[in-house]
């Protein structure tokens, strides 16, 4: 049975793994899933484990009342593959988050489904 690249995708997270994908013609990263490579029109596309390191490229802050989770950001990551993605940075303040800062992914699980979230790295490790 062959899976959509997204819901491949979606299944790895559930796993716990983070998985881009790999031009094994071009040799460039690919993300968001997709069938055919968008640099060079290959296929298929290998799944490759993303190092999960980058920087941020933007963030904003999603200014929410309390009583529904307070405030968060929203920010867009270049993982260090070359891959742009958006997601969240936590374990500093919305607004303390900042262009150029070094970011590590992790795993989450929420309702039982996998997503990619980012915390500050540290050299040598994560914060």
């Amino acid at each position: 049975m062959h899976l959509s690249a997204h819901t491949h995708y979606q299944a790895e997270l559930d796993a716990g793994r983070f998985c881009i994908q790999h031009c094994p013609q071009c040799h460039q990263h690919v993300f968001t899933p997709r069938e055919l490579c968008p640099h060079c029109g290959a296929s298929p596309l290998r799944w490759v484990r993303a190092s999960g390191l980058g920087t941020v490229y933007s963030s904003t802050t999603i200014a929410r009342k309390e009583d529904v989770g307070g405030n968060y950001n929203v920010a867009l990551i270049d993982l260090d593959e070359g891959v742009r993605m958006m997601s969240r940075v936590e374990g500093v303040a919305p607004v303390g988050v900042r262009i150029g800062q070094r970011v590590q992914a992790h795993v989450a699980q929420k309702d039982g489904r996998g997503l990619v979230l980012f915390q500050p790295a540290v050299q040598g490790g994560v914060a």
